[in-house]
């Protein structure tokens, strides 16, 4: 293993420091527990937004603090939950009196510590909306999530109920932002190296020369297939069919009632994208992928959605949701409507994301 660190068992926690001390003006860093928060929090009358994950993704979701995006991100381990400890008494410091919305990856883990987080906010009388992201059109099961593993599209949920707080949306209008930014997302993703957990030190899988697994998690979990290496324009368009013909997707989900206090079922449908559909095009590096090569790869998407009819009105390119120093990417198209382009395209002002502002 040949990593820029000192002890595995001090990566996160001093790579916090540094990006702290970097920003200044954008975040701070709570000790004990360990978490970002943004450098004006509390904002009064302002919901606060807030999510988190195991480490290794960088830079989500700790570079995604600041204003217009997250209030608060709680780092894990690297790919270990957070604790609810950390996500309470980020609630604590970052809430401004609007109520908090969470934004949850669909990981068992994050679901359990973030639902603990919940119940005791409200029991402290702060409302708490529970959002799950679950866009990730590879699988249906995992040993990781229930259904579908959330992936790219929490990104871009990030950004735009972000945005759509710092505008003063109240917490159910955000929450109903969310949720129809969760269901207009799909991705997926393909892997042509595994990533080194800094505490591990070996490769998390095994994976020949010639090799790639299509449909990978960010953690390195399992896809749908392993097959031999393909040219660039090949991978792209067998990985956007995947996601452009997708077909709906129901499921059911709990979230957090912030009136009644309770959990409650919400039936969710990922309707199909079709013909005259705009879109925002994210092509994601899994963190050892050139920028160049996202770009081949954004250049094919372009032609492929505009042949099934998609209008592609918005796009980001770059590593923002990875797997360390994986090779690989990933791909997400969201449908968007006026208002999620106009929430897009508001100022952000964070480590890892900036503009407008």
């Amino acid at each position: 293993m040949k990593k820029l660190i000192n002890r595995p068992a001090d990566v996160v926690r001093e790579s916090l420091e540094g990006m702290a001390a970097a920003h200044p003006d954008q975040v701070k860093l709570n000790s004990d527990p360990i978490f970002v928060y943004r450098a004006d929090a509390p904002v009064k009358g302002k919901v606060a937004v807030i999510s988190g994950g195991g480490s290794g993704h960088e830079p989500t979701h700790v570079g995604f603090v600041g204003a217009g995006m997250l209030d608060a991100a709680c780092p894990g381990d690297v790919f270990v939950s957070p604790t609810t400890e950390q996500i309470i008494e980020a609630i604590r410091v970052v809430q401004g009196g609007a109520g908090v919305l969470n934004v949850v990856k669909c990981y068992w883990d994050d679901m359990d510590v973030f639902a603990e987080a919940a119940e005791l906010a409200h029991a402290e009388g702060s409302p708490v909306a529970n959002i799950l992201i679950d866009d990730d059109v590879a699988v249906s099961e995992s040993v990781y999530s229930h259904g579908r593993r959330g992936t790219g599209t929490t990104v871009l949920a990030e950004k735009i109920c972000g945005a759509g707080a710092e505008l003063g949306y109240d917490l159910s209008r955000l929450a109903d932002l969310c949720r129809r930014v969760n269901v207009n997302g799909r991705s997926m993703g393909i892997a042509f190296t595994p990533s080194t957990v800094p505490a591990k030190g070996t490769p998390s899988f095994e994976i020949g020369e010639n090799e790639m697994e299509v449909g990978i998690g960010i953690h390195g979990e399992p896809g749908r297939e392993r097959m031999s290496l393909k040219m660039a324009d090949e991978i792209t368009e067998m990985v956007a069919l995947e996601i452009i013909n997708d077909p709906a997707y129901e499921r059911t989900v709990q979230e957090w009632d912030t009136d009644k206090g309770e959990w409650v079922d919400v039936d969710l449908v990922d309707q199909p994208l079709q013909s005259g559909d705009q879109v925002l095009a994210f092509v994601n590096g899994m963190g050892g992928t050139p920028v160049p090569e996202l770009y081949i790869v954004y250049r094919k998407l372009v032609e492929i959605c505009q042949k099934k009819g998609l209008r592609v009105v918005r796009s980001l390119i770059g590593s923002y949701i990875t797997a360390i120093e994986m090779q690989g990417a990933s791909i997400t198209l969201l449908r968007v409507d006026e208002e999620m382009v106009r929430l897009w395209d508001a100022p952000v002002n964070t480590p890892r994301l900036r503009w407008g502002a």
